[in-house]
């Protein structure tokens, strides 16, 4: 008979702060176990296994991602939106580095998996971020895979403890910011001419 008290979501919760702690290739059902207070073999009656739980875990990190982002983008456009969100994301993926590496690795299992709608709070988030500076429809998609790829490797890297030169990596991640701005600028401007025409 499951333990009293111990649900999937109690499980996942334990796993990804495990995974936070401990790093996401060292996360196993024992350890798990351990952290509940319980014997590996009671967990399979709340996960199936090992995998099912990783995908739970990187479930959990996409929605609180996407809520942390939602969150941190209220009432903001433009630069203000941008440096807003970046600097959200980076907290978060600084602060729980197992469970995102955990959402990274996910992929859906298909339309019913809770991970679907996650994943596609946090694209909005994205989105929301490059919105405020009218960028041509076409070009928002690149716009949104060059801000995933700078902002996950600086976080990623930050989390690892990557940066060990001796410089603020406050001041790095402001230039950052200021050069995402001015790219997104840039290629607004550029794009405008385009856009007046159509």
């Amino acid at each position: 008979m499951p333990r009293a008290g111990l649900t999937p979501a109690a499980v996942t919760a334990a796993a990804a702060d495990l995974a936070d702690e401990i790093g996401l290739t060292g996360l196993s059902m024992g350890l798990v176990a351990e952290r509940l207070g319980v014997k590996t073999p009671s967990l399979y009656k709340h996960v199936p296994s090992q995998a099912d739980l990783t995908h739970r875990v990187g479930v959990l990190a996409m929605v609180e991602l996407g809520d942390t982002l939602r969150d941190a983008l209220q009432g903001l456009a433009g630069r203000d939106a941008l440096a807003a969100g970046a600097q959200a994301m980076r907290a978060w993926v600084t602060a729980h580095p197992g469970r995102y590496a955990a959402g990274n690795a996910a992929r859906s299992s298909g339309p019913d998996d809770p991970l679907q709608p996650a994943v596609e709070r946090v694209l909005a988030s994205w989105g929301a971020m490059v919105h405020g500076y009218r960028l041509d429809p076409r070009q928002e998609i690149h716009a949104l895979r060059m801000l995933r790829s700078v902002l996950d490797g600086f976080a990623t890297s930050e989390a690892a403890g990557g940066f060990q030169i001796d410089a603020s990596v406050d001041e790095s991640f402001a230039w950052v910011i200021d050069f995402l701005d001015h790219g997104l600028r840039a290629v607004a401007a550029a794009d405008a001419p385009a856009l007046a025409r159509s």
